[in-house]
């Protein structure tokens, strides 16, 4: 669980992330999930994950991944910019994942917002580069 100062738990804090009145929100959307970022006034992010009956009918399939998705952001919030209220939006496609994929999906949005840093897999990179090289260097001679 959240602490509670890290909770978005009012509907007015909710209507001001996807109606903001000074309109600087941003957001992030792929197949499993969306994330809705506005700043705020305070020194702390703010969390609100929205998970709707269309994702499962089951309660307890609901509550684990909220439960995952708060895990996730309690491991990166130290690594986090501070001063914003997030809204993690999960959609259908999500009931189907495991923890690594929705942490994986999660990460990536925190990062094309800027609130954290991009994980980039820089050894597919040097490996992909290296490849490329001595494809260069076989065709070259």
């Amino acid at each position: 669980m959240l602490k509670k100062e890290n909770r978005l738990t009012k509907n007015k804090e909710f209507d001001n992330i996807f109606n903001p009145p000074t309109g600087r929100k941003r957001s992030s959307f792929d197949k499993i999930m969306g994330v809705r970022v506005v700043p705020n006034q305070t020194e702390r992010n703010r969390f609100g994950i929205l998970i709707s009956v269309k994702v499962s009918k089951k309660a307890v399939v609901r509550n684990k991944i909220k439960r995952q998705i708060r895990e996730i952001i309690k491991e990166q919030m130290s690594k986090m910019r501070q001063g914003y209220d997030c809204a993690v939006i999960c959609l259908p496609g999500i009931a189907e994942k495991d923890y690594e994929d929705i942490k994986k999906s999660l990460m990536g949005h925190f990062g094309k917002l800027g609130l954290c840093q991009k994980i980039v897999n820089r050894r597919a990179k040097i490996i992909n580069h290296g490849q490329n090289q001595s494809a260069k260097t076989e065709y070259g001679k």
